[in-house]
Formats: structure tokens, C-alpha cells, sequence
């Protein structure tokens, strides 16, 4: 992902490896390494990516937001990253080793109401940049 398309969006100073690390550990997988790459450079953060309004968590908020949300209660096999700010969040989705990007929405959360997004997370922020 170009920094480019991230001119409208705030990220964070870049996540150490023991954050990373931790984080994989309390969620119990391994996230995918274009996610983790960001997660060093930046840290989550947000802003506009296109004309998308993206809050990506920080490494440390991963396993807390997805506790909270009761991700695991309503909508087993995703990992909540994001969101759109409003009553959507972007997710992981888990339940095979493809990890695919889907949106899901925060009220009435259901695997069945997940949407597919990207394949992976670089071409998630590529899709939501419009390029």
C-alpha cells in the first residue's frame, strides 16, 4: 500500500513485534503478514482512505474490542480490525486459512451477514482508496 492513498488517513507510530506478538497470541492465530506489515509501519489509526472513513485498531485494542463486541458470541470465526465509523466493522474472517476481509455490521452481528470485501488486507485498503 502506497503511503499515498493514506493521505487523508492518521496513522499510528508503528506497533513493536512484542505487540504484534501478543495480540496473535490472545486472538489464537496468526494474522496475515501484509496486515502485520501495516500494523508496524502504523498502528492503526484513522481517517479517510478514498472516500471511506477507516479507524483501524491498534495491535493492543485487538483482543479487548473483539471481548467486547462478543465477536466470538455472535459471529464466530472473525476478528474484528476496523471500522467504518459508523455501525460497520471490517473483520477477518477465520474460519479458513484464506483470512478474507469482510464487513460486518456491529448491530445484529452474524457470520451470515458478513459480506466479502478483499482477499487480503492490501487490496482492502486498495479497494476502499478507489485505485
Amino acid at each position: 500500500m502506497e503511503d499515498a492513498q493514506l493521505k487523508d488517513f492518521s496513522g499510528s507510530k508503528g506497533a513493536g513485534d512484542a505487540s504484534i506478538d501478543a495480540a496473535m497470541r490472545g486472538l489464537g492465530l496468526a494474522l496475515p503478514e501484509d496486515y502485520q506489515a501495516f500494523l508496524r509501519r502504523h498502528d492503526g489509526g484513522e481517517g479517510f482512505v478514498g472516500k471511506n472513513y477507516l479507524i483501524l485498531f491498534h495491535a493492543e485494542e485487538l483482543v479487548p474490542s473483539n471481548r467486547e463486541y462478543e465477536v466470538q458470541e455472535y459471529a464466530p470465526g472473525l476478528i474484528l480490525f476496523a471500522s467504518d465509523g459508523g455501525g460497520e466493522g471490517y473483520a477477518f474472517d477465520a474460519r479458513n486459512d484464506l483470512m478474507r476481509i469482510v464487513k460486518v455490521p456491529f448491530i445484529g452481528m452474524d457470520v451470515r451477514s458478513a459480506v466479502p470485501i478483499a482477499d487480503s488486507f492490501n487490496e482492502f485498503l486498495s479497494r476502499l482508496s478507489g485505485s
